[in-house]
C-alpha cells in the first residue's frame, strides 16, 4: 500500500519499527521507549496502532490434540463456562477412563488450590483414577475436601470413599471431612433419622458453602464400579426411575434427558448433598466420558447441572448433534 501523506507515512514508519523492535527483538516498552526518545504512552499507543492497520497479525497455531474449536463450540451451545476435550484414542471404557482421568488430575492441579472448600463425589472410578496419579498441589487456600454423599453398596464399600476424600485432602494439605453413613437408606424414615445425627450434621452444613465440586456424571444403568460394590440401585428403583423419564444423575440427584431433577422416592433415601445445592455451587466440574454416558452428560449440560465438563473426543463430536 503506497502511502501519500507524509504524516500518515512516519506514523506507519514509527509503528513498523515499534512493532519490530517489541515482537521480533523482544525489548519491552521501557526500553522501546528509551531507545527511540518518545513517550512509554506512544510506544503503547503505535503498538495499538501496528494491530488495527495489520502491521502486526497474530495467529494462533494450535498444536495437535488440542481441540480448542470444539471446545469453543460445545460451550456457546450449552452455555456452560469450559469444556476440556481429551482424545482418548479408543472409545474402550478402560482406554476413556484413562485419558480422562489424566486430564482431570492436571486440571485439579491448576483450579483446586484457589478454591477454599471442596466437594467431592466420593464415588466416581474416574475421580478416584485421576487421584491416583494427582502430585501434591501448590499451597492455596483449600482448607476442607468434604465428602459429598456417603459409602454405595456393600458395606466395604465405605473404605472406598473415604480412602478417595482422605488421599485428596492429603494432595490438598486440608483437612478431609467424612460423611460416615450409607449414601442410599432404607426409607425416608431413616433418612430423616439420620440427617439429624450430629455427625452427618456437621459434614452437611459445609455443602452450602462449597467453592467448587468435584464430580461424575452417571447414567441409569449403573457403572462397573457399582456394579461390584453391590449396586444401591435395585431393579424397583431403576424401573421407576426410567418411568419417570431419567437418563442420568449428578451425585445420585437423577434427572430427565432435558435436565430437568426427577423427585423419586429414591432421591428421598438418597444421604447427602442436594440437586439444589449441587446447582449451587459457583464451581461443579464434571468428569464423565464414554458412549454409554452421552445422552446424561448431554442432559446434565440441559439442566445447568455442570458449570465444566471434562470428557473424550467421540462423546465431544456427539454432542455437538442435535438430538
Amino acid at each position: 500500500m503506497a502511502i501519500q501523506n507524509e504524516n500518515t507515512y512516519q506514523m506507519f514508519r514509527l509503528a513498523t519499527r515499534i512493532a519490530r523492535l517489541y515482537h521480533e527483538q523482544r525489548l519491552t516498552q521501557p526500553e522501546i521507549a528509551r531507545q527511540l526518545s518518545v513517550s512509554q504512552t506512544r510506544v503503547s499507543r503505535m503498538l495499538k496502532f501496528a494491530e488495527a492497520n495489520g502491521i502486526v497479525r497474530t495467529t494462533v497455531h494450535v498444536p495437535a490434540g488440542i481441540f480448542s474449536d470444539l471446545e469453543d463450540e460445545l460451550q456457546l451451545k450449552y452455555g456452560v463456562g469450559e469444556v476440556v476435550v481429551v482424545d482418548a484414542g479408543h472409545p474402550s471404557d478402560d482406554s476413556v477412563m484413562s485419558a480422562l482421568a489424566s486430564s482431570a488430575a492436571a486440571y485439579f492441579e491448576m483450579a483446586i488450590p484457589s478454591s477454599e472448600i471442596v466437594g467431592i463425589s466420593s464415588w466416581s472410578e474416574t475421580l478416584l483414577a485421576a487421584v491416583d496419579v494427582m502430585r501434591p498441589l501448590s499451597k492455596g487456600i483449600t482448607t476442607h475436601i468434604v465428602q459429598v454423599f456417603g459409602g454405595v453398596g456393600r458395606a466395604t464399600s465405605q473404605m472406598y470413599a473415604t480412602r478417595l476424600t482422605e488421599r485428596f485432602a492429603q494432595l490438598a494439605s486440608a483437612r478431609a471431612m467424612f460423611l460416615l453413613a450409607p449414601s442410599v437408606v432404607s426409607s425416608p424414615e431413616v433418612h430423616e433419622t439420620l440427617i439429624q445425627d450430629p455427625s452427618c450434621r456437621d459434614v452437611f452444613s459445609y455443602y452450602d458453602h462449597l467453592s467448587i465440586l468435584l464430580t461424575g456424571i452417571g447414567s441409569l444403568m449403573p457403572s462397573r464400579l457399582l456394579r461390584d460394590s453391590g449396586n444401591v440401585l435395585d431393579i424397583q428403583d431403576i424401573e421407576e426411575l426410567r418411568s419417570m423419564g431419567a437418563v442420568g444423575d449428578v451425585c445420585l440427584r437423577f434427572f430427565d434427558r432435558n435436565g430437568d431433577f426427577i423427585d423419586s422416592s429414591f432421591n428421598k433415601r438418597v444421604l447427602g448433598i442436594s440437586a439444589s445445592q449441587i446447582r449451587a455451587t459457583p464451581r461443579c466440574i464434571a468428569v464423565a466420558g464414554g458412549p454409554r454416558k452421552v445422552e446424561a452428560i448431554r442432559a446434565a449440560l440441559r439442566g445447568k447441572w455442570i458449570t465444566t465438563l471434562i470428557t473424550d473426543l467421540e462423546v465431544a463430536r456427539e454432542l455437538l448433534v442435535d438430538k
